[in-house]
């Protein structure tokens, strides 16, 4: 979906408490869970965790894998903290979809219906634009790339992997996208997008309604490429976790931090009173025009002329050193440490140079920082997948707090279990190698 996945605003909203249908499919699915009137328990085993596949470059997204219907077949989604809606690319029929690496999904008597709360709760806080409610609950949602998915909601059964070894399968609502629109050349090679905010269609709220998790998203991303996703409050207690309370503003349903100031190397950059949305479905980190030319210019002062601007199609703007760069490490010491300092909170989020370089297949070390008005997005800030590279990020809805720390994406979480343990019906070898297999033969599709 390319640059961010800012959904439109009309759907916002705080939880809302939806009575659903709920089934496990008698000898397909294990184990149990709460009713949603029910305490939630805490913890890595009451925490739905996920392998994750991809990097920021050259792939450009990460996704995970889910298993979806009756029987359950997988389906590889972006993940997206920037929009609440969870899509697949459907066959109903397909109008306008791409190539990617299974089936477009294909519903069965399964379409949701304009008198479903679900239907209202993806329109709210307007109401669905349906003529009848027995009529079919259209959704549309648009991001702020100018990408879009139009389609019709339906429900089915989701396996989904506790870290206790149980896989539940409730049956969720998400979206049947028969007509996507993916600006720019660089398409996400994924059957769907993963939409983990916090509004009243999104998976992690209706999980949250019914009581089969707390309303927490944690995720974890390599610079190596990988890493985990989970969802649930498993890993809220990491040791070193920096808090920063959320900033929720009428009209607004984005995972919002501010007023932050930029340093560079510790010193006051001259940007204040910056508004920064968390959206791990955006590759880079956008900032607005003033922000990003003020980080371009310090940056090129800092050099001091050690390493030459180059033309290179990969990103607009990117250097040149004595030898082609192999990896970010060998061009780092060329730049300095940003960071957004959190004026009221008092923290810090430290931009190491690794948070915003990527080594482009030319050996140049490219900025993965981005001017924002130059694709609309005015005066708004987004921190993306490169600035989240190795830290553990939890946006944590319960508490109204996003928190991070560094840590090591690569080894996966351990609380006396290892985190693939009840992964069903692959494992994670299994569904790396399923998905490289697929990634490496999608010129053949």
């Amino acid at each position: 979906m390319g640059a961010s996945r800012i959904m439109e605003r009309r759907r916002v909203g705080s939880l809302f408490m939806v009575a659903m249908r709920f089934l496990v499919l008698s000898g397909m699915f294990l184990g149990c869970f709460s009713a949603s009137n029910q305490p939630i328990p805490s913890g890595l085993g009451n925490s739905l965790v996920f392998p994750i596949h991809g990097n920021v470059y050259p792939q450009g997204f990460y996704s995970v894998s889910l298993y979806i219907g009756n029987p359950p077949k997988p389906y590889f989604l972006d993940i997206d903290s920037g929009s609440d809606l969870t899509w697949l690319q459907c066959d109903a029929p397909c109008i306008s979809c791409i190539k990617g690496p299974h089936k477009p999904y294909k519903p069965n008597k399964n379409i949701v219906k304009c008198n479903d709360p679900m239907c209202s709760a993806f329109y709210w806080p307007s109401h669905p634009p349906c003529k009848s409610p027995q009529e079919q609950c259209d959704y549309e949602v648009k991001y702020a790339d100018h990408g879009s998915s139009l389609g019709v909601l339906v429900n089915d059964f989701f396996s989904l992997p506790y870290g206790n070894g149980s896989v539940p399968g409730p049956s969720l609502t998400f979206g049947c996208g028969y007509d996507q629109n993916y600006p720019g050349p660089n398409v996400p090679f994924t059957d769907g997008v993963l939409g983990l905010g916090y509004g009243k269609s999104s998976i992690v709220t209706q999980l949250k309604n019914l009581g089969m998790i707390r309303s927490v998203v944690g995720h974890c991303l390599s610079g190596q490429g990988g890493g985990f996703l989970s969802l649930g409050d498993g890993f809220s207690d990491i040791p070193g976790m920096i808090w920063t309370p959320m900033s929720r503003k009428s009209g607004e349903n984005s995972y919002l931090l501010g007023p932050a100031d930029l340093l560079l190397n510790g010193q006051s950059s001259g940007v204040k009173g910056l508004s920064l949305v968390f959206d791990s479905g955006s590759s880079y980190t956008y900032f607005n025009a003033q922000a990003y030319k003020t980080t371009l210019s310090l940056l090129r002062k800092s050099m001091n002329g050690k390493l030459k601007e180059t033309a290179d199609e990969t990103l607009p703007v990117c250097w040149k050193g004595p030898q082609p760069f192999r990896h970010v490490s060998e061009a780092k010491n060329y730049f300095k440490p940003l960071a957004l300092s959190f004026t009221k909170a008092r923290t810090q989020l430290q931009l190491s140079p690794e948070s915003y370089l990527i080594i482009s297949k030319h050996g140049n070390a490219c900025l993965g920082i981005l001017n924002g008005s130059e694709i609309g997005l005015g005066d708004s800030n987004l921190i993306g997948d490169i600035s989240f590279q190795d830290k553990m990020v939890i946006y944590d809805n319960e508490r109204q707090l996003i928190g991070w720390a560094a840590k090591d994406c690569n080894r996966p979480p351990k609380d006396g279990r290892d985190y693939n343990k009840g992964f069903s019906p692959a494992d994670l070898g299994k569904v790396v190698e399923q998905f490289s297999a697929a990634y490496e033969s999608r010129e053949e599709l």
